[in-house]
């Protein structure tokens, strides 16, 4: 088994004991780790990985306050995807590896009738989210909505909004803005 598939395996079984004990941190550092590795592989599976690591991670913050019945089923539903993904990634079978995460996914989506349209926002997010961090590695703009299955003028809105953000949370040091100051006041 070569070094990336290693990887991806031990990603989803940290996936798996992140959800079981319920911890949002490390699924979204597992998330960014995925999408490292998938900008150089730029595969369905790893995109995936990512998308369902930090989506994973959104409802896990959220889910005192959803209130989320049935829970406890939707983990052992999902969490018995993860060795079949496993086992079909050993086996070099590749198209039943990334069913088994498109069932896995489909398994987040399936929570609760009534917050199904919450669950299906934050894939949604969690997918733009994703496929922004993709383009910041030199992927274009349309090979990353493509892969990750949202418009390019969702990501081009995502990504334009974020630059904003960065450009007003610069700061200057002290230095810059006690020289502005004087030169505001004289």
């Amino acid at each position: 088994m070569d070094k990336e598939t290693l990887h991806t395996i031990q990603v989803l079984e940290s996936i798996s004991e992140s959800l079981l004990v319920g911890d949002p941190v490390k699924l979204k550092e597992l998330s960014n780790q995925t999408i490292h590795s998938a900008c150089g592989i730029q595969d369905a599976g790893s995109l995936t990985i990512a998308v369902l690591a930090y989506s994973l991670g959104k409802v896990l913050e959220r889910r005192d306050g959803m209130k989320i019945k049935g829970w406890d089923d939707f983990v052992k539903k999902f969490n018995s995807y993860i060795p079949l993904a496993i086992k079909a990634l050993k086996e070099n079978k590749l198209e039943a590896y990334e069913n088994y995460l498109l069932l896995a996914r489909k398994s987040l989506s399936s929570i609760s009738g009534s917050l199904r349209k919450d669950i299906n926002d934050v894939l949604r997010k969690a997918s733009i989210n994703k496929a922004s961090k993709i383009y910041e590695h030199g992927i274009s703009l349309g090979k990353t909505a493509n892969l990750l299955g949202v418009t390019q003028w969702e990501l081009a809105d995502y990504t334009g909004q974020m630059k904003i953000e960065k450009a007003h949370t610069h700061t200057l040091n002290e230095k810059r803005r006690a020289e502005m100051a004087m030169e505001f006041f004289s």
